[in-house]
């Protein structure tokens, strides 16, 4: 990884955790099992890939870490809440999360599905916080408006409908696209758009962050598709060759591991290319890009 990027991130997902710390209810307050399991769910979890988003397109506009606090833990509480629903028995059936049992197996079915729906609306909660800028209002109000359609029934929602629906199907590779793209992609262009919020970006600099984003989206599901028939569960920290065993199409097992592998990278190039003589500063959001290609968890 990049050395200024990994800097960075260290850095951000320490933020990151202190405010989830600070927002999620300690267990000592009642409803005491329903916080144990959010914070089981979201803190000291996960890379933090979608709040390093959120940071290093808003650092591209020349944003300070603190304009960006709450978009960051508004896009991890709403990755937390996905990952909790898509484990449970009724959607992927996972019982393992991030090198830790899935929260319906560490507490019990009802509160993880209770638990998620908490994470969702605290996600909510934290975009629409007071800001002492009266100028804030209304890119809070495009914020949440942002988060919601990622999260809906254009987006992730949508896509875990398709997803379930392939379930030992055949698919083509447009289908998968079209899946990915709501079902994963969508999160991640909602995490650069909210970088370029937090930093009061103009139409056209969003432009290019969309740009930028909707490869870069679909290239992290590519890579996922690779790593879950390749890798092993002690790496990725989930179970490895989950897809397969529950026959779901994947782009691994549509196009080859070659194929796949160089469909990633022409996604990588097309994102990083979206960059150049853009009016932004896009070192990071670059290393971000190549790390999305590059890593092996």
């Amino acid at each position: 990884m990049d050395h200024d990027l990994s800097a960075n991130w260290s850095r951000w997902r320490e933020r990151v955790d202190n405010q989830l710390n600070k927002l999620i209810p300690q267990p000592r307050i009642s409803p005491a099992t329903l916080h144990e399991a959010m914070r089981y769910a979201s803190i000291g979890a996960g890379k933090r890939y979608r709040a390093a988003l959120v940071y290093a397109s808003g650092q591209a506009l020349g944003a300070e870490d603190a304009q960006l606090d709450n978009a960051a833990c508004a896009v991890e509480l709403t990755h937390a809440f996905s990952l909790v629903h898509d484990d449970l028995p009724a959607m992927d059936d996972d019982d393992l999360r991030r090198g830790k049992p899935s929260c319906h197996r560490a507490f019990d079915e009802a509160t993880a599905i209770l638990a998620g729906d908490a994470l969702q609306t605290l996600a909510f909660e934290v975009l629409s916080a007071k800001s002492g800028r009266k100028s804030a209002t209304e890119n809070q109000l495009e914020m949440i408006r942002t988060l919601a359609i990622a999260t809906g029934s254009l987006g992730l929602a949508g896509g875990q409908v398709i997803d379930l629906s392939l379930v030992s199907q055949s698919a083509k590779t447009d289908t998968l696209k079209t899946m990915h793209q709501m079902k994963t992609g969508a999160l991640i262009e909602a995490s650069v758009h909210l970088g370029g919020l937090g930093a009061f970006a103009e139409s056209k600099q969003l432009e290019t962050l969309r740009d930028f984003s909707r490869p870069l989206g679909l290239a992290f599901q590519v890579v996922d598709d690779i790593l879950d028939g390749t890798a092993d569960t002690a790496t990725l920290g989930k179970p490895a060759g989950a897809d397969q065993e529950k026959m779901k199409p994947t782009y691994l097992s549509l196009m080859g591991e070659k194929a796949a592998r160089r469909y990633a990278k022409e996604l990588i190039e097309s994102a990083i290319q979206a960059l150049d003589g853009a009016n932004l500063e896009g070192r990071l959001l670059t290393a971000l890009a190549k790390f999305t290609l590059e890593r092996s968890f």
